[in-house]
């Protein structure tokens, strides 16, 4: 991940961070309140069975009243089923809040990485992101629904037995309090480190996610060298540093849980000394030093669990400070502010003018005063050697990336003045590396499209020579499995050109898609693809410089400018930087003469 992206240790995990959970748990807060009030009311039902115990003591078993028995032991037996009421109320109310929390900012989540330019995907490493949207999301849903409440209500239950306690025998009360004293230094310091050691933990369990799902997409080139070693070295020297990470935090949890499972039981001993000489002394009586006892015997989990669940916590900010993290990520390629559909013309007439681009936090341009004009219907070479721009220029045609300066325009409309979802219904691309998804052939083609017709799909089949899916053994409702990895790389790059060519859009986008194709196949698809390009105003971006035979006029990128524009054998003739661009592909030169 790039170092801009992670915030500097001493400000992650602040408990602040969890405030970033309140927008999505409001619409919820009906639920959440219920599931507070349910547990605090369980809790406190359980805080009557010690005053309970204590009236026995000193009523119906000091007296022998064995009939003043009945009605305590009922009204026991009545505060049981009340806390087992609450608990299933509480439950109840807490599973269906914390899942839809958890849907509604998962949701969120994925629809800001959706909307987030190529840019950021870039320079964000996919193992990272995965790990914000699975295991920093689960982390979330568990203290929504249980860290979070627990934490509120054993808090609440050690400030109402802490009262209690004080006025049952407010000397050996505050001897209590004053225990307490200690373990708030303790752990308040001991919560510092945790916070850092949990945020280290995560990121870089997004560090060992990008590297097995590297390793794994590109299982057929590490086999191919021989290279699982190297790679297995690497992935074990991250999960070492992974191991050594959670021991360090696991050090820390357990000296926590040592101090806060201390301190009950030398408290309890405390108890125990000052309540006898209490008794003996006639301060307290024996059913005051029952209740003393079984109230704090109460208070012994919600004291066990504070250092749990303050730790839970401190993770749960660093997950909500990760998730925030992309959610706060400016959002570059966005709809202008009422920006409504505007009629485009089927072909259309694209032009870049005076188009400049420039990445962010660099000072070098890409490109730089680009003028190109494509009339309508018209298919447009870009050649170029390599890192000229010419990827980059074609892909400002669909906002893939928006222009520093100038601007592009369809029919003299700016690009950016066109609502997205148009403006990409408008202008369809095919890039060099084909990208399929794990569905049908049928899905990946149409991609969302449910109006598309079976003659559409064969029209865009048979243009891309793609007939070979009529051979697999469902045909078109064949799953080809994730990225495609099934099919050879010129079966998915043909796939990839039908999507683009489905339903002839306006604009056509080409980067190089013909390059893993064999020489009699590129014949026929580029034979099929005039009849389309007719109708389509095309810019063909010519990785191979065979393309440029598809294009009506080609245009030399050169040092992120225009450097001529004219006919093949125009340029070919003036241009001995565009010979020497074909010179490099001896096959065409035969062709072409």
């Amino acid at each position: 991940m790039d170092d801009a992206a992670a915030p500097a240790p001493e400000d992650r995990g602040r408990l602040s961070a969890l405030l970033r959970l309140w927008p999505y748990a409001r619409p919820y807060r009906g639920l959440i309140a219920a599931t507070f009030a349910a547990a605090l009311l369980a809790t406190l039902t359980q805080l009557a069975v010690p005053l309970i115990f204590a009236a026995v003591v000193d009523g119906p078993i000091a007296e022998g009243d064995r009939a003043g028995l009945v009605p305590l032991v009922g009204l026991a037996l009545l505060f049981g089923i009340a806390e087992a009421a609450f608990f299933f109320v509480r439950r109840w109310a807490m599973n269906r809040s914390c899942l839809q929390i958890e849907r509604d900012l998962r949701d969120a989540l994925y629809q800001r990485l959706q909307r987030l330019p190529v840019a950021f995907h870039d320079r964000w490493a996919s193992g990272q992101l995965l790990s914000r949207a699975t295991s920093d999301m689960s982390t979330v849903r568990r203290f929504v629904g249980f860290a979070a409440v627990f934490l509120v209500v054993n808090l609440i239950t050690c400030v109402i037995v802490a009262v209690l306690l004080l006025v049952t025998y407010w000397p050996l009360g505050l001897a209590v309090l004053l225990t307490t004293v200690p373990l708030t230094v303790l752990g308040q310091r001991w919560e510092r480190r945790y916070n850092v050691q949990s945020r280290r933990v995560q990121d870089e369990q997004g560090e060992l996610a990008t590297e097995v799902e590297e390793s794994v997409q590109g299982i057929r080139v590490v086999k191919s060298l021989g290279r699982g070693r190297l790679v297995f070295d690497r992935y074990d020297a991250k999960a070492r540093r992974l191991r050594r990470l959670e021991l360090d935090k696991v050090r820390t949890l357990a000296l926590l849980w040592c101090v806060f499972e201390l301190h009950p039981q030398v408290t309890l001993a405390l108890i125990l000394v000052g309540g006898a000489l209490a008794v003996g002394s006639g301060a307290l009586t024996i059913g005051g030093l029952v209740a003393f006892v079984a109230l704090f015997t109460v208070l012994l989990w919600p004291i066990l669990s504070l250092g749990f669940l303050f730790a839970f916590a401190q993770e749960t900010a660093s997950a909500c400070d990760r998730i925030g993290e992309l959610l706060d990520e400016p959002l570059t390629v966005t709809d202008r502010p009422g920006v409504t559909p505007q009629t485009v013309g089927s072909p259309a007439r694209l032009a870049f003018e005076g188009v400049g681009f420039t990445h962010p936090g660099s000072s070098t341009p890409i490109l730089s005063g680009v003028h190109l004009t494509l009339e309508p219907g018209e298919t447009l070479a870009l050649v170029g050697a390599t890192g000229s721009g010419k990827t980059t220029l074609s892909s400002l045609v669909a906002r893939l990336q928006d222009v520093s300066a100038g601007r592009v325009t369809l029919d003299g409309i700016d690009v950016r003045d066109l609502p997205l979802a148009q403006l990409r219904g408008i202008v369809a691309t095919a890039f060099e590396e084909a990208t399929l998804f794990s569905m049908s052939v049928r899905e990946n083609l149409t991609l969302g499209r449910p109006d598309t017709t079976d003659a559409d799909l064969d029209e865009a089949v048979r243009v891309a020579q793609a007939e070979f899916v009529h051979d697999l053994p469902w045909g078109l409702d064949t799953r080809i499995g994730e990225q495609g990895l099934s099919l050879s790389g010129g079966q998915r790059q043909r796939l990839a050109l039908a999507r683009a060519v489905l339903g002839r859009p306006s604009v056509l986008v080409l980067d190089d898609p013909l390059s893993a194709l064999d020489v009699h196949t590129e014949a026929l698809v580029e034979r099929a693809l005039r009849d389309v390009l007719v109708g389509t105003t095309a810019l063909v971006v010519a990785h191979r410089p065979s393309t440029v035979l598809l294009a009506d006029r080609v245009a030399l990128l050169a040092g992120g400018r225009i450097a001529a524009v004219g006919t093949h054998s125009e340029l070919l003739a003036s241009e001995p930087t565009y010979r020497d661009l074909l010179a490099q592909e001896s096959d065409l030169l035969e062709t072409l003469s």
